[in-house]
């Protein structure tokens, strides 16, 4: 269409109409022309009444119009009217100012002096492992990967090596080996390359005496200055295990190295608050964290509350799939450990939770589950008071892929919009249907979703793009998850190379 010579190739201004006709967004011009008072541009006072109807926008809104026509107006007429053109509008919705996550929100902004167990901390199980838990590969890539990706706490599996070196691999199965000092190399290399703030490491030690003392040493001396080994405040009382962990022989070199995160058993909530000590830890399989969540969730957020807590997978799960970490993160855990390596809804939802506060690994939690003087369950969350039901409109999708490459294949776009949060939220998953719009390239809905969200401090939403097939499964196109706290109205969600619409607007019930 764009090659108006038919020459075969696209020159000069059919280049330029080729641009047009792939960007032309019928659902942004509906909204332009909504807005504007002669449908050709957007004068500063329909600009500012945009931003607060649609972005909710209140303080300074005069000076963040002015800074948007600044700058996105491409033309210079324009800008010495202080108007803003269908193009310069389109250009701020499509920029990472438009974004859906509140930018506010993306680089750090939480307070990041509280204690370590009041944060949701980004943690990584058999961070060594690339593959299953049986005969799975194990590298350093491992935990590059994973601090890459702003993982503060991984896991290092300790055992009697050659010649007296510890090894790192899965314990009694055939998973592949690899040196403890080269995992503690890649730490002192890569621990700060994605984030400032501390990485734990979670030792599970397995060695003789004499192979500890070699583990100690390398610690020391690989990290030097990056290994924390003694008290902050130097009034902690860190000490050797008492005679009566009589079975378990620890090397006073290693032990020295333990100061804020001592591993302890885990008897009752009601043993813990009396006896435990802050800089405790326990750690809980998936099946006995989910039978405390059931039995006595308000007690588990209130010990989470104090002390430290750590989840991980199954010993089932040998193919190194992972748990649902909301269900954990629900009742305050902090250290909820996934496989990094398989990729899936529940890494989708770590990623999404991390992705605020600069991507740091820490997410501070919510207030109520802080504090000790409030008592929040979060299997009957209604008597919570605030709580706001959320109007969610995904409107349009734009620049959709193919995902057959088989040539005239198009693409049948459904999008499933979930929400992930306590029991009461995590039910409201909703399809949006598919409809045949531009060949699929650039769908527009304008379907209006409501949904009733009863703890949003918890709530990730998970958006999900998908190739709709009547006869088999449908194709995975893109997601994009981000914690419900962190969205802006009126802007665009980027769902791995596809852009989708949304609105969002609180609405207080009467």
């Amino acid at each position: 269409m764009a090659d108006k010579s038919q020459s075969g190739t696209l020159e000069d201004d059919e280049f330029v109409l080729f641009y047009k006709m792939l960007t032309q967004r019928e659902d942004v011009l509906r909204v332009f022309q909504e807005y504007s008072g002669d449908g050709q541009k957007l004068t500063l006072q329909d600009l500012k009444d945009f931003l607060r109807e649609e972005q909710l926008h209140e303080d300074g809104v005069q000076q963040y119009a002015l800074k948007l026509i600044e700058r996105y107006e491409p033309s210079d007429t324009a800008k010495m009217l202080q108007a803003m053109t269908f193009d310069g509008f389109l250009m701020y919705l499509s920029s990472s100012e438009g974004s859906i996550s509140n930018p506010t929100m993306v680089d750090l902004y939480q307070d990041m002096t509280r204690p370590l167990c009041h944060y949701f901390i980004s943690s990584s199980h058999n961070t060594y492992l690339l593959e299953d838990q049986i005969r799975g590969h194990s590298s350093v890539e491992g935990y590059i990967r994973a601090l890459k990706r702003g993982c503060r706490c991984v896991e290092v599996d300790c055992w009697d090596g050659p010649n007296g070196e510890p090894i790192v691999y899965h314990g009694h199965t055939f998973t592949s080996k690899i040196f403890f000092k080269d995992v503690v190399t890649v730490l002192g290399n890569y621990a700060f390359k994605a984030s400032q703030y501390p990485v734990i490491l979670s030792i599970e030690n397995h060695c003789s005496v004499e192979q500890q003392k070699v583990m100690a040493q390398h610690l020391t001396q690989i990290l030097g200055d990056k290994l924390l080994k003694s008290p902050l405040d130097g009034k902690i009382p860190i000490g050797l295990p008492s005679p009566e962990k009589s079975k378990q022989h620890l090397s006073k070199e290693l032990s020295d190295c333990v100061v804020y995160c001592k591993s302890v058993h885990f008897s009752s909530f009601k043993h813990s608050q009396i006896h435990s000590k802050f800089y405790e830890i326990s750690s809980f399989t998936e099946s006995k964290a989910r039978k405390h969540i059931r039995e006595a969730g308000a007690e588990f957020v209130l010990h989470n509350a104090r002390q430290l807590s750590r989840v991980y997978p199954s010993g089932l799960r040998t193919d190194s799939s992972n748990f649902n970490p909301q269900d954990m993160w629900n009742t305050g855990c902090q250290i909820v450990a996934l496989n990094f390596q398989t990729a899936g809804v529940e890494m989708d939802l770590n990623d999404g939770l991390f992705s605020q506060n600069g991507h740091c690994g820490y997410v501070l939690k919510p207030t109520f589950m802080r504090n000790t003087d409030e008592r929040f369950d979060p299997e009957n969350p209604q008597n919570r008071d605030g709580y706001k039901p959320l109007s969610l409109s995904v409107i349009s999708g734009q620049q959709l892929p193919k995902v057959n490459i088989k040539e005239g294949s198009i693409i049948d776009p459904l999008v499933r919009v979930e929400i992930h949060g306590v029991p009461l939220d995590q039910a409201n998953t909703i399809n949006i249907s598919y409809l045949f719009v531009s060949a699929g390239f650039n769908p527009v809905w304008y379907d209006t979703l409501q949904f009733t969200i009863h703890v949003p401090e918890l709530a990730l939403v998970r958006f999900v793009v998908e190739d709709y097939d009547k006869t088999s499964k449908n194709d995975f196109v893109g997601q994009f998850t981000l914690p419900f706290t962190c969205i802006q109205p009126g802007t665009d969600i980027h769902v791995r190379g596809c852009i989708l619409t949304s609105n969002s607007k609180e609405k207080i019930e009467n």
